[in-house]
């Protein structure tokens, strides 16, 4: 088996779609916004960052007859029981902005001095909608929720999520570094070889 000349991705989000260009850049695989080829959107009904991916993935391999990856990731903040969790986008609201979810994070968390938490990312890979064994990878970027913003790159809680091991905030990190050590940095890697072992 090769590897796919084309593989849909189930976000609309240029950022991702631009990652995941360059990882697969060296292999000769398109990869393709969902959006650009017509596919709807689809209700994250699952509980889980697993469930949710296998929503995305499955629908968007199903209207595409294409191979999929969908991810699902989010902020887990221990001392608020793993919360905003799969609720991470829309934490402060269906239509919350960025700014909108970090307040109300810092609010939530104001009286509070355990600050530990960690970002999440859950990759599925689905050769298509009926695939019953689809390759699925996780990441976890650990770290500590600030008091107070800091920092203008990144997007979502990256101004708030303190990186002990470069004594930053991720909205701090230089860009190609954080896409390296970050939750869906380290979820790519390992999805990527277990493409390589699956189409060798």
């Amino acid at each position: 088996m090769t590897f796919p000349e084309k593989i849909v991705l189930a976000s609309g989000n240029a950022g991702k779609v631009k990652e995941f260009t360059h990882l697969f850049a060296p292999m000769s695989v398109t990869v393709v916004a969902q959006k650009e080829l017509g596919v709807s959107d689809v209700p994250e009904t699952g509980t889980t960052f697993v469930e949710n991916a296998i929503i995305k993935a499955r629908h968007a391999a199903k209207e595409t007859g294409l191979p999929t990856i969908a991810d699902d990731s989010g902020l887990v903040v221990n001392a608020l029981g793993g919360a905003p969790g799969i609720y991470s986008a829309r934490y402060a609201g269906s239509n919350a902005t960025d700014s909108d979810n970090v307040d109300k994070l810092l609010a939530a968390l104001a009286d509070t001095p355990e600050r530990r938490a960690h970002f999440f990312c859950l990759l599925v890979f689905m050769r298509h909608a009926d695939d019953p064994v689809p390759l699925i990878s996780q990441g976890y970027w650990h770290g500590t929720i600030t008091r107070e913003i800091s920092g203008h790159g990144g997007f979502g809680y990256d101004p708030v999520f303190h990186v002990p091991s470069h004594g930053c905030t991720a909205a701090e990190l230089d860009r190609k570094l954080k896409n390296q050590i970050s939750h869906r940095g380290q979820a790519m890697s390992f999805l990527l070889e277990q493409m390589r072992q699956t189409f060798a």
